[in-house]
Formats: C-alpha cells, sequence, structure tokens
C-alpha cells in the first residue's frame, strides 16, 4: 500500500475515533429525543446509538411540532388540529390527554417551565393557553392570520407569535392583551421565531431566507420596544427554522435550501455549514449544553451533529415519509426550580 492510502486511512481512522468520543460525551442519563412527521409515528431514540426503541401511532394526521415537558414525563404531539399528550416512560400506546379546541393545523407547542399550562399557535389563526390540570383552554388571542410559530418568552408573561402574513405580535399574559405588534417585511411570511434565554434578543426567519435581529431590554417584565440590530441574509431558500442556543451564543437556521447554518451571535458570522441531509430541512433543536444539534429533514431522516466540527454523528432512520419535528430534553430535571431558585 502506498503511503497516500496510509494516510487517507489513518484520517479516517481518526475521525471515526474522534465521533465516538463525541458520541461518550454526549449526556446519557435521561436523554429524551423524539422525531415525527408524515408516517404518522412518533419516534423515540437512543440519541447516542441511533437505535429507535419506541414506536407511537399517531392516526389522525401528519405530526406538526413536538415538545417534552420540563419534567420528561410527558410528549406534546401538535397534529391537524389536535393535541395528543403520550406518557415518555411508559409502555402505554394511547395518549394519555387529547386538547381539542383549534380547527387548522397546530403548528406550535410549548410549555411554561414548570409544565403547569401549554401554549399552541394554529393555522385557524389562534394562539391558545391550555392549564393541564383542566380540560379545554382557558386563552385564546386571534393573530388573524395563520400562525406559524409561538415562543414564551423568559420573563414568563409574554407569548410571541408569528403569522404567514408577516405579523410578529407579543401577547402580555398579565393584561391579556397584545402589547407590542411589528413587521419586519410586509407581505413575507414569519416561518420562525426564537428569543434568547437571558431575554437579550428576538430572531425572527422568513420565507425569503432573510433573518431580522431585534435587541431587547434584557430582564425587562415586559417587551416595549424591539431595537433593530441585524439583517441576516441567511439562505437561498425558506428559513424554516431559526434557533438560539441555550448559551445564547449560537443561532441555528434550517432551510428549504437542504442546509443547516450555524452562525455567532457575536457579529454574525457564519461559523458551520452543516451538510447531509438531501431535502428540506424542518426542525432543529440544540442540547442544554449548545455542543449538538438535532435535525429533521423531509428525507426521513434526522441527524445529530457535533457543533464543534459540523460533523453529522448520528443518523436517524427509520420513518417512512417526511420527518418534519424533533423534540430533545437532555437536562436534569429540576434545572428550571434550581434557576429560579437562583434567580430570587
Amino acid at each position: 500500500r502506498t503511503k497516500g492510502h496510509r494516510d487517507a486511512r489513518a484520517r479516517r481512522d481518526g475521525r471515526r475515533r474522534a465521533r465516538r468520543r463525541a458520541l461518550d460525551a454526549m449526556p446519557t442519563p435521561s436523554v429524551v429525543l423524539a422525531t415525527a412527521g408524515y408516517d404518522h409515528t412518533v419516534r423515540f431514540w437512543e440519541a447516542t446509538r441511533g437505535v429507535c426503541y419506541r414506536t407511537l401511532q399517531y392516526a389522525d394526521s401528519q405530526v406538526n411540532k413536538l415538545e417534552i415537558t420540563p419534567d420528561k414525563r410527558y410528549l406534546a404531539a401538535a397534529g391537524n388540529p389536535h393535541v395528543r399528550l403520550f406518557e415518555v416512560n411508559a409502555s402505554n400506546p394511547q395518549a394519555v390527554t387529547s386538547y381539542d379546541g383549534h380547527t387548522g393545523n397546530v403548528t406550535a407547542v410549548g410549555f411554561e417551565p414548570h409544565g403547569s399550562w401549554m401554549y399552541t399557535g394554529s393555522e385557524d389563526g389562534t394562539v391558545k393557553i391550555w392549564d393541564l390540570r383542566a380540560g379545554g383552554y382557558q386563552r385564546e388571542y386571534e393573530s388573524r392570520g395563520a400562525v406559524t410559530s409561538v415562543v414564551l418568552h423568559p420573563n414568563g408573561t409574554e407569548l410571541m407569535s408569528a403569522d404567514q402574513n408577516g405579523n410578529i405580535r407579543v401577547w402580555d399574559l398579565t393584561a391579556n392583551a397584545c402589547s407590542c405588534e411589528l413587521v419586519p417585511e410586509v407581505g413575507t411570511a414569519v416561518q420562525s421565531l426564537t428569543v434568547a434565554g437571558d431575554g437579550s434578543m428576538v430572531v425572527a426567519g422568513n420565507s425569503k431566507g432573510t433573518c431580522y435581529v431585534w435587541k431587547l431590554q434584557p430582564g425587562s417584565k415586559t417587551t416595549a420596544h424591539f431595537e433593530p440590530l441585524h439583517k441576516l441574509n441567511s439562505h437561498n431558500g425558506y428559513v424554516l427554522k431559526c434557533l438560539i442556543s441555550p448559551d445564547c451564543r449560537l443561532l441555528a437556521t434550517t432551510s428549504s435550501d437542504k442546509t443547516v447554518k450555524l452562525w455567532n451571535l457575536d457579529g454574525f458570522k457564519l461559523e458551520r455549514v452543516l451538510e447531509g441531509h438531501q431535502r428540506w430541512v424542518w426542525d432543529c433543536v440544540f442540547s442544554v449544553d449548545a455542543a449538538y444539534l438535532v435535525t429533521a429533514s423531509s428525507d426521513t431522516t434526522a441527524r445529530l451533529w457535533d457543533c464543534s466540527t459540523g460533523e453529522a454523528i448520528r443518523v436517524y432512520s427509520g420513518h417512512h415519509k417526511a420527518v418534519t419535528c424533533c423534540a430533545l430534553n437532555d437536562s436534569a430535571v429540576g434545572d428550571a426550580a434550581e434557576a429560579e431558585i437562583s434567580n430570587e
């Protein structure tokens, strides 16, 4: 064998060892990773091994969004027009609760940090709040446009929603009213919203491949003012998801151009292009330490990426149609409560 062959093999072996080290470094205890999409199934995965250990049937419709409760006991699956709640650590294949009240695709779902209430957004033009201990929804906000994304501000007292008409609205939960409204680009659908965990920044990704970034007043109880900070021409296709990392250092963007990009929020420089998906990339979620990113794609796979190298270190294969959503919770249960205690 030539020296070139030996060098190439040594490099491949080195990459394999690096992948193994990266996987070994991933936190393994109580990591909940789930994916879903158009094949009417929800799949749970062993994150490091890439093995599907449980499959749930979601017969009613495709699944648009997934979210895991902060205590990791339940998984919410948002479809058309229902949201179903499944037990995470149980063999029960049936949903334990169904939340019925929307009349169109449910495109957003999330929980407040203690898991006592859930928020949803839908193509029916409404944002709803559901008390998990009661029946039905307790509050409803009219967006006057098909809702594409809803996020909870870290102050816990405001929801932010985006819609296909290009509007972003802030819903003050204390005043029970819309407190702020802005339109970054008239007539251009905002596909995704993300707010930094420290409340310092909001990013909106739209259907023209642009991300708008605003500075907020951190620590404020209300969002009175969006200060324009940056306009990022991030993709050649739709931005389907934008997400600020838990450490507020990176912005991940996924797109119809089949790529995922990682941007440094200090200067908005492109750090990594994650290439490997063969079709649209619909969703992404960071690990709690922001070292890893999971993505979901129409190519029927989800992938686990090492953010420091940009390498795909695991491919989750098993779905038969487009994978449109993924959810990951690898935090220690109690983190949210501890964080609140430390802030008091």
